[in-house]
């Protein structure tokens, strides 16, 4: 790990390998610019446990995405290792599936809501069973009403709710999302990050998930790692502990939650008042 950085002790440190579910060590990223190559991320060190929900904040262009792409195999590293479930990571790991911040151009307008959800898996398996399989996922973001609708007559929150029930679709043990909220008006936000943390609860899937939001990271988050310095590395790596099921208004204004939202603040950078 980075000398420099703040730890709050995480009750996912070390343990059986078998509970983790992603890893990276020591990793280093390049990426060429019109000066060249240039490290964006260097000695970065953490690990997710299963069934985690772990948020990466950092400064713009600090490589948040590029981390994420890192960990869902897509984009190469150049130096350090990154696991999967145990296996050393060199392309999209099986049961990892990205949700990005731009529903509006990863839907299929022609296709109606059940067959967008179905598009990942309908090639492996019979048409009765990939239509049941898109109803439950649809069921679980609450659209199950919605299946025969086209993805513009939604608006932009239920489109996001089609891309998410899209991956759950596809079974995925690790799900990557990329500032997926970003783009929503507040209240929309605020009714799919309660959706999000009520699918993890009946899923267990692990979640990784990059925002500029530190309420939002620290709302759903059992972690908030922050990346700081360039190259980025973590510099703050937080164990939230806050009890769920969470609430918008009551945990917002826990003193806990308040505490955590500080730190998160500070290691950006920010001055905090009192």
């Amino acid at each position: 790990m980075n000398e420099d950085m703040s730890i709050d002790q995480s009750p996912h440190d070390g343990g059986d390998s078998g509970s983790i579910s992603l890893e990276c060590d020591d990793l280093k990223v390049t990426l060429v610019g019109a000066a060249g190559p240039v490290d964006i991320l260097r000695d970065v060190n953490f690990s997710v446990a299963k069934g985690e929900f772990v948020s990466i904040l950092g400064a713009s262009g600090s490589g948040k995405t590029t981390l994420l792409r890192v960990l869902g195999g897509l984009q190469a590293a150049a130096g350090g290792k990154v696991r999967c479930n145990g296996v050393r990571v060199s392309g999209p790991p099986a049961g990892v599936v990205t949700v990005f911040q731009d529903y509006a151009n990863s839907l299929l307008p022609w296709r109606n809501i059940r067959r967008n959800v179905g598009l990942g898996i309908e090639a492996s398996m019979s048409k009765d069973d990939c239509y049941s399989r898109v109803d439950e996922a649809l069921a679980l973001v609450n659209l199950q009403d919605r299946w025969n609708e086209y993805p513009w007559r939604l608006s932009g929150g239920m489109q996001q709710r089609v891309q998410i029930a899209r991956a759950l679709a596809m079974k995925p043990s690790i799900l990557l999302m990329d500032e997926p909220f970003g783009a929503l008006d507040a209240m929309t936000r605020a009714s799919l990050q309660d959706e999000l943390q009520h699918v993890q609860g009946l899923t267990g899937t692990t979640i990784v998930f990059v925002t500029h939001d530190v309420e939002e990271a620290v709302y759903l988050s059992d972690r908030v790692l922050v990346l700081q310095k360039t190259p980025a590395a973590v510099g703050l790596e937080l164990a939230t502990a806050l009890p769920r099921p969470r609430d918008q208004m009551s945990t917002k204004e826990s003193p806990d939650y308040l505490r955590l939202r500080h730190k998160v603040y500070e290691a950006l950078g920010h001055r905090v008042g009192h």
